[in-house]
């Protein structure tokens, strides 16, 4: 529903749909939470988004570039602004690429900010939609990709990971009591140097996990979710660590 956030209906033609969902999810997980639009307009309320490649300006006809909707409608730093400007949001907003971890970044930032008063509530979100057909054909290429379409994370018959889309908005907040879910730690770390871009580091990975741990013991832990790639050396050296 543009209207419903001040979008013209030429704005919306030109608008990335991931904007779209953003708008939609990141309200609704706000109204949820008890925040009005009313309440929210003004406030310090931050923005953290998780977002990657722009498929979006990638498949619009050369003819469509020039529009004046489009500097914002397929710019994913924009992505983050519009969903302060449509709410009226005056705290931190930034959009944050990191691949696939993109999501927990913003989660992170998200939670930093609330615990250090730079904004009230912290509205994370992530949004990832496969619009052209470039990355799947690059990351095919790279033979990085399962060549039967099913990702088998953890298991000696691993040949690869599926591209897959998603989005999702989590508000965070400081506060205590019975029934709230709890974010106890958290941290962002890169492997450094490893054999290539792309492969994992195992000792960066077990710091990670020990900063992230903090006050927790790993006794305490009573599930564990992981990345699993599929692949021999993702998941051997995750798994590892």
């Amino acid at each position: 529903d543009a209207t419903a956030f001040g979008v013209s209906p030429a704005e919306a033609g030109a608008m990335d749909p991931q904007q779209r969902l953003l708008l939609a999810l990141g309200y609704a997980s706000l109204h949820a939470t008890s925040h009005r639009r009313v309440t929210l307009m003004g406030g310090d309320d931050g923005v953290f988004l998780g977002i990657e490649r722009p498929d979006w300006a990638l498949a619009q006809p050369p003819e469509a570039r020039g529009s004046v909707y489009a500097v914002t409608g397929d710019n994913v730093s924009a992505a983050a602004g519009r969903v302060s400007f449509a709410l009226g949001l005056q705290g931190p907003c930034s959009g944050v690429d990191t691949a696939c971890a993109s999501a927990l970044v913003a989660v992170h930032w998200g939670w930093h900010a609330a615990r250090a008063g730079e904004s009230g509530a912290a509205l994370a979100l992530a949004v990832s939609l496969k619009l052209v057909p470039h990355g799947t054909l690059g990351a095919a290429s790279a033979g990085m990709l399962s060549v039967d379409g099913r990702c088998k994370t953890l298991d000696a018959r691993a040949n690869g990971y599926a591209r897959s889309e998603g989005v999702g908005a989590l508000v965070l907040v400081l506060c205590e009591g019975s029934g709230v879910t709890t974010l106890c730690g958290s941290a962002v770390r890169q492997d450094g140097r490893s054999a290539s871009l792309t492969a994992p580091n195992g000792s960066a990975q077990r710091t990670l996990l020990v900063v992230a741990l903090g006050p927790i013991a790993p006794a305490e832990v009573g599930c564990i979710e992981m990345h699993g790639t599929g692949t021999a050396l993702g998941d051997s050296t995750e798994a590892g660590a």
